[in-house]
C-alpha cells in the first residue's frame, strides 16, 4: 500500500501521463514536481524554494547548450552545415541505409571524439529532411539511429562522455564498499552497449521498415533544398558551392572547441574559444553577432531550459524521501532471489531516470541504495557494473525529458511533422529499455 502512495512514483507516471497528453514538457515537470511536494506533505514554498535553487546544478549544462547553439547556428549563416548536407546527399544517393549508418556513426562521434553532444542535431539533421522524405525513409528510425548514438557509446565505450559516466560508476561503487577501476568498467557494460545495437537493428530492418510518407516543408530558401530533393544531381544552386575562408574559419573554430573542451574540462569555455574564432577572424561579421546568439537561444535555449527544470524537478524527488522509500518498499520481496533483486533495482532505476532525464544524474543516488544489496545477495564486480549502469540508463532514451530524446526530436521536428511523444520517446523507449532490460538480467543469471 505504501508503494501506491509513493511521491516519486506517483509524481513521474502524472509527468509521463501529461507528456502523452501533450502538455509541454516543462509545463509537465513543474506540475509534478508540485505533486511529489504535496503527496511527502512539504508546504508550497517549500516545495517552489527547492525546485528553484535545484535548477542551478544543471547551469553549466544549459550554458554548454545556449553556447553550443550559437556555434551551430554560426556554422549554418556561413553555409558550412549546407555543404555537409549536400556531400552527405551526393554520397549516399538514394541508399535510405547508408544515410542511417552515417547520422549513427556522427552521432557515436558526437559523444567519443567531438563531445559536442546534441548540438550537431539542429545542424545537420533540419537540411536532410527533404532527402528522408524523398527516400520515404520513417523518422523513428532516424530517432532510434541518433537516441542509440548519443546513448550507447557512453555505456560501452571509454573515450568523451563515456570517461564521464564510467568514471562516475567506479567512483560511487568504490565509495558505497564496492572497489572497481574506471577503465574495467566497460569490460562489463560493453554487453549492454552491444544489446542497444541489436535493438537499433530491429528497430531499423523490422519495426519501422515500411516507407512513410512526409510532406516536404521548405524550412530555409528554395536553393538551399534544391540539390537534396534531387538526392544528390547537381543543381544550379549547389555547383557553385565549395569551400571559402569562412567555411574552414568555422572548421578550425569547431576544432579550438574541442581542443579547449578536452583539456580544460569545460565544455562552456570550448564553446566560447571556438566563437571567438569565428567572430574574431570574421567568418562571420560582428554586425551579425546579435543575431546569432538569439538564433542559438532557438535552436537549443528550450532544451536548456528544460535541462534546468530537470534539476529541480530532481531536487524535489530527492528531498520528498520518495527514492528510498520505493526502494524499501520492493527490496524486503526480493532478497532472496539475485533475479528478483536484479528486476525490481532495475525497475527503480527506470522510474527515477524517467523523471530525473539524466542516467548521469542518476549514478550517484542508485550507488547508495544498490551497492550493499548487490554484496549482500553476493553479486560479482561485473555484474554489479551492469546493474549499475543499466539502471542508471535505463529511462534516458525514452524520457520526455532527456536530452537523447529532446535533441533528436529538436531536428527532426524542423518542418512540424514529428511528435516528440510518439516518434521519438514511445519507439525510443520500447527498443532501448527492453534491451537494456534483457541484457542485464541474461548477465545476472
Amino acid at each position: 500500500m505504501e508503494l501506491l502512495f509513493n511521491p516519486v512514483l506517483i509524481s513521474v507516471i502524472i509527468l509521463c501521463l501529461l507528456c502523452v497528453f501533450k502538455v509541454n514538457v516543462l509545463f509537465s515537470l513543474m506540475i509534478s514536481s508540485i505533486i511529489a511536494g504535496l503527496i511527502a506533505k512539504m508546504p508550497m514554498d517549500k516545495i517552489m524554494d527547492l525546485f528553484i535553487s535545484g535548477m542551478g546544478q544543471n547551469s553549466e549544462t544549459a550554458l554548454s547548450y545556449i553556447l553550443l547553439g550559437t556555434l551551430a547556428a554560426a556554422m549554418t549563416h556561413t553555409g558550412l552545415a549546407k555543404i555537409i548536407a549536400i556531400k552527405i546527399s551526393r554520397f549516399i544517393k538514394n541508399n535510405k541505409y547508408l544515410l542511417i549508418g552515417i547520422l549513427v556513426l556522427i552521432s557515436i562521434m558526437s559523444q567519443n571524439l567531438i563531445p559536442v553532444h546534441i548540438a550537431f542535431i539542429p545542424i545537420l539533421i533540419p537540411p536532410l529532411l527533404p532527402l528522408m522524405n524523398k527516400l520515404k525513409l520513417d523518422r523513428r528510425i532516424i530517432a532510434c539511429s541518433l537516441a542509440f548514438g548519443l546513448k550507447a557509446p557512453y555505456i560501452a565505450i571509454p573515450a568523451g562522455f563515456g570517461l564521464i559516466f564510467q568514471g562516475l560508476i567506479a567512483d560511487n561503487m568504490t565509495a558505497n564498499g564496492m572497489e572497481v577501476l574506471k577503465q574495467d568498467v566497460w569490460k562489463s557494460s560493453w554487453i549492454l552497449g552491444f544489446a542497444m545495437f541489436i535493438a537499433l537493428l530491429a528497430a531499423i530492418f523490422i519495426t519501422y521498415r515500411k516507407p512513410r510518407e512526409y510532406s516536404t516543408v521548405k524550412i530555409g530558401t528554395a536553393d538551399d533544398f534544391a540539390h537534396i530533393e534531387n538526392c544528390g544531381e547537381k543543381t544550379n544552386a549547389s555547383a557553385n558551392l565549395k569551400f571559402e575562408k569562412e567555411h574552414f574559419i568555422t572548421l578550425l573554430g569547431a576544432v579550438i572547441t574541442l581542443i579547449v573542451q578536452l583539456l580544460s574540462g569545460s565544455l562552456p569555455l570550448g564553446a566560447l574559444c571556438g566563437l571567438i574564432i569565428i567572430f574574431g577572424l570574421r567568418a562571420v561579421s560582428h554586425k551579425n553577432m546579435d543575431f546569432l546568439i538569439n538564433e542559438g537561444v532557438g535552436l537549443m535555449g528550450y532544451i536548456a531550459f528544460v535541462m534546468l527544470v530537470c534539476a529541480g524537478y530532481a531536487l524535489v524527488l530527492k528531498e520528498t524521501g520518495g527514492i528510498e522509500g520505493l526502494i524499501n518498499s520492493i527490496l524486503p520481496f526480493v532478497q532472496n532471489s539475485k533475479l528478483l533483486a536484479a528486476a525490481a533495482m532495475l525497475f527503480i532505476g527506470l522510474i527515477i531516470t524517467i523523471g530525473i532525464g539524466s542516467s548521469f544524474g542518476t549514478i550517484p543516488i542508485l550507488a547508495v541504495l544498490f551497492m550493499p544489496l548487490c554484496m549482500k545477495l553476493g553479486f560479482s564486480v561485473p555484474q554489479s557494473v551492469i546493474l549499475l549502469c543499466a539502471a542508471a540508463a535505463l529511462g534516458d532514451a525514452g524520457s520526455p525529458a532527456s536530452d537523447t530524446t529532446l535533441g533528436p526530436t529538436a531536428g527532426l521536428n524542423a518542418d512540424n511533422q514529428h511528435n516528440h511523444i510518439k516518434d521519438t520517446c514511445i519507439p525510443t523507449f520500447i527498443h532501448f529499455n527492453t534491451a537494456l532490460i534483457i541484457a542485464a538480467l541474461i548477465a545476472v543469471l
